[in-house]
């Protein structure tokens, strides 16, 4: 399937692809394979009972990325796509997914992304995950990705997920199970702006003796938008656990921060932050003494919060 000049903005936004990525790849497109490739040490094969796809990486593979964006440029088209990654034992890995929707039509456009992880022992993977919208058109543009994440003995992933534009309505659902001395780290930055709705669903089960999970949120609710975010930590052994929520509101919007901590070990050590708050007036007056107008001035303040 040929990529048009829409989706290869979209893949520019969702995965910073301006041409074939390196190493190995599967782009999809209005619910098709565009592109696909593998290498000697990973693989990437098309899943028989729905839609979706299995990653295999190969025990002890090293310095390698694997890019899985999806973009949408049909309007009205609404898909749910299951990829599993499998990570052995010793590797070092990058993997970039992301999706990029654009609807200049009426009908909502709805991508549901299920992605499971299985991470080997004293293996180390980045994850990075950008949602985008974009289009004139009046149809919704709806995401709603799950991530499950299971990390085996010394396992360490950090994920990123990013979420700055165009995105109508998200329910973002992550899942993880740590075991004895794994790590498990989220980055998660949301701007909703208009009547934009964004709900965060965090739950981590830190099982393992010496695991540790640390969760930070950043957040920018704009004019009538609203943001909700929940988030879980369950200590079942010696453990450590951290959640933030940092968000900064604005015009008529609306954040909640939902906090739950369930120690079931004497040594779980388990802590949550939060704080929601608007842009404060020193902070805009001394942007503003430099020459910035009242908007520059908050754009400069919320762009330097999100980055």
């Amino acid at each position: 399937m040929e990529i048009d000049s829409i989706q290869m903005q979209l893949l520019e936004q969702v995965a910073d692809l301006h041409t074939v990525p390196e190493g190995a790849y599967n782009i999809r497109a209005n619910g098709q394979m565009a592109g696909r490739h593998t290498t000697a040490h990973i693989d990437i094969i098309t899943k028989e009972d729905k839609s979706g796809i299995d990653i295999k990486i190969q025990p002890g593979t090293k310095h390698e990325s694997v890019h899985i964006p999806v973009v949408l440029s049909q309007s009205g088209l609404k898909e749910t796509v299951y990829n599993d990654f499998y990570v052995g034992e010793d590797c070092d890995v990058t993997i970039i997914a992301g999706c990029g929707i654009h609807n200049g039509g009426d009908a909502a456009s709805a991508h549901s992304g299920v992605h499971r992880f299985f991470v080997g022992k004293n293996a180390k993977v980045r994850y990075v995950e950008k949602h985008y919208g974009a289009g004139d058109g009046n149809g919704e543009r709806i995401m709603n990705p799950t991530t499950e994440i299971n990390l085996e003995e010394g396992a360490y992933l950090e994920m990123e997920t990013v979420q700055i534009k165009g995105i109508d309505s998200t329910e973002r659902v992550t899942r993880g199970k740590v075991a004895d001395k794994a790590t498990l780290v989220i980055h998660e930055k949301i701007m909703t702006h208009g009547k934009q709705f964004a709900k965060t669903d965090f739950e981590v089960d830190l099982d393992g003796e010496d695991s540790s999970v640390n969760l930070i949120s950043r957040s920018v609710a704009k004019e009538q938008s609203s943001q909700v975010f929940l988030s879980k930590i369950n200590g079942n052994n010696r453990c450590a656990g951290h959640s933030e929520c940092d968000a900064i509101i604005m015009d008529e919007a609306s954040v909640s921060a939902i906090p739950e901590l369930t120690a079931n070990h004497v040594d779980a050590n388990l802590i949550h932050e939060a704080a929601i708050g608007k842009i404060a007036g020193e902070q805009l007056i001394k942007l503003m003494t430099l020459g910035l107008t009242e908007k520059e001035a908050e754009e400069q303040i919320v762009n330097g919060f999100l980055k």
